[in-house]
């Protein structure tokens, strides 16, 4: 059987981005059941890296959908904080649109660990 993740890979970035219809595919799939799981998130985490360019409304929604997973528990724990490291530096730059996001997340989130606070004041420098 086919694994349906590396073919749709292929598909959505046969022209090197997830353009702006596309998005709207697969926000409608990936929130359907109103929740954001890892396997979703690493789905879009690999679209992101793999992408010659990601177009504005792909990184719209990938950090809500990032966002929305990291914080269903309001909580940003050192797993997660990890996690998101491994994330943002996947190119080794910390841009604009990171940097937004990592603002809302800390607003956003009841409470968060240390490894988090200390990924947060690295990546604001």
């Amino acid at each position: 059987m086919a694994d349906w993740k590396k073919l749709l890979t292929k598909v959505l970035l046969a022209d090197g981005t997830v353009d702006a219809a596309e998005v709207k595919i697969l926000k409608k799939e990936i929130l359907a059941d109103g929740e954001i799981d890892s396997e979703e998130i690493d789905f879009l985490v690999g679209l992101r890296n793999s992408a010659k360019q990601n177009s504005p409304e792909f990184d719209k929604f990938f950090f809500a959908a990032l966002q929305k997973n990291l914080l269903a528990d309001g909580v940003i724990d050192a797993a997660e904080a990890k996690r998101l490291r491994t994330i943002l530096y996947a190119d080794k730059v910390i841009d604009a649109n990171e940097k937004k996001f990592l603002a809302a997340l800390k607003k956003g989130a009841k409470k968060t660990s240390p490894e988090f606070n200390k990924l947060y004041e690295e990546c604001m420098k």
